[in-house]
């Protein structure tokens, strides 16, 4: 049988709460050594006494010194691009020159025999050789010049000599002493030109007050084609294949140099189309383009070029009336290029062509026009070359062929 003790009981009692005790003090103790532990390892493991080294701050260091490099490489990526730029201008810039026309004065001066500058443009040194340099720059530039003269980028002023200019291709070449010269401009590839290209354009905006100007931008087209209107009759007479830049193109840096990165000339700038709804459209001679225009006038004085011997006019500018009455095509021939005049004993005389002839083909390719014959001509044939044309008489198509002379331009 059982019995009840009170005594007993509160023993009981006495000793659950004992171990409840015993517990939490054993948990308060394990905590604060656990800490003791933690906050004393980086000490013994800075004194050796661990077998490894405990950094607390590693994950941050490391994404620091990643930060610290990536602002490194940004800083040395923007200090290369501008040494490129001042390294292409150093190479070049003292190449490009300014350029004054002095013409003689109007007939109202007081003084028949005074002379004074008429306009400014740039060149570009391309060449030394024998005591001389020689200077590339605009048509448009020495065009009506009685004097011309070369400032170079340190401001001496040196006589030049015109060797020759080309009206349709807008170039000119100078001579001028050597004594003063003291870079020469590499010329470039321009065939190797891609879109987007950084490009720099050098020469003097505005004459003397900005010479030796430099700005940058990018080739924003390949191959653009500009209409010329060669004798300011209204009508285009040729099509200039140029380079386009939104690099800052002025008055006054017409002649000036389009240089790449590598500081070699890739084009001769020319033009800039000037509207107030147009911003950033600079237009420039591809060096390659000018290479063997350059060539002839330095040697020859003239642009020489395969020679017909003809006057012409394109079917499409003539009334339809006279398409049919005088050169009696047949109506569904609306196109082509009429012969106005043939020159005696010329190649198209020797060919058998005659005036009142209209042009078609030439060498299996349709010519359209004007511009189309003188493309295939002046781009596509050389003197002493045999050249395929047909052409409609009285209603009627023939063929000739004819050999391409040197002589003026059509």
């Amino acid at each position: 049988m059982g019995y009840y003790d009170e005594h007993q009981q509160g023993r009981y009692r006495e000793q659950r709460g004992k171990r409840g005790g015993y517990f939490l003090t054993s948990l308060v103790g394990a905590i604060i050594g656990a800490l003791l532990v933690v906050f004393s390892i980086p000490t013994l493991s800075k004194q050796g006494v661990l077998p490894y080294t405990i950094n607390p701050n590693q994950n941050t260091a490391t994404e620091t010194n990643k930060t610290t490099q990536q602002n490194v490489i940004q800083q040395q990526v923007s200090y290369d691009v501008n040494t490129n730029i001042t390294k292409a201008v150093e190479k070049t810039g003292d190449a490009v020159v300014g350029i004054n026309n002095i013409q003689s004065s109007s007939f109202w001066s007081d003084n028949a025999d005074a002379e004074e500058p008429t306009g400014t443009g740039s060149g570009v040194i391309y060449k030394r050789g024998n005591n001389k340099a020689f200077v590339v720059t605009n048509h448009h530039v020495v065009e009506g010049a009685t004097k011309l003269e070369v400032t170079m980028a340190d401001g001496t002023k040196i006589p030049a000599k015109l060797l020759g200019s080309d009206i349709w291709t807008d170039l000119a070449v100078l001579e001028i002493d050597a004594d003063k010269v003291k870079k020469v401009a590499e010329f470039g590839n321009s065939d190797s030109l891609k879109m987007g290209e950084p490009v720099i354009a050098i020469g003097n905006p505005l004459g003397a007050t900005f010479s030796g100007s430099v700005t940058q931008g990018i080739i924003s087209g390949l191959k653009r084609t500009i209409p010329t209107d060669i004798n300011q009759d209204g009508i285009v007479d040729w099509q200039s294949e140029v380079l386009q830049t939104d690099a800052a193109i002025n008055p006054g840096n017409s002649g000036g140099a389009l240089i790449n990165m590598a500081g070699q000339v890739i084009g001769i700038n020319s033009m800039k189309i000037a509207q107030n709804a147009v911003e950033g459209i600079g237009l420039s001679i591809p060096i390659n383009s000018a290479k063997p225009i350059i060539d002839d006038l330095e040697k020859f004085g003239s642009v020489k070029r395969p020679y017909m011997g003809v006057d012409l006019k394109s079917v499409a500018e003539i009334p339809a009336y006279y398409q049919e009455e005088a050169l009696k095509l047949p109506r569904d021939v609306t196109y082509g290029v009429a012969l106005r005049q043939v020159v005696p004993n010329s190649p198209a005389s020797q060919a058998g062509l005659q005036e009142l002839d209209v042009i078609v083909e030439m060498d299996g390719q349709k010519i359209n026009d004007v511009i189309d014959l003188r493309k295939h001509l002046y781009q596509k044939k050389k003197i002493g070359e045999k050249m395929t044309i047909k052409f409609y008489r009285e209603g009627k198509q023939k063929e000739t062929t004819l050999t391409l002379s040197a002589e003026k331009l059509q």
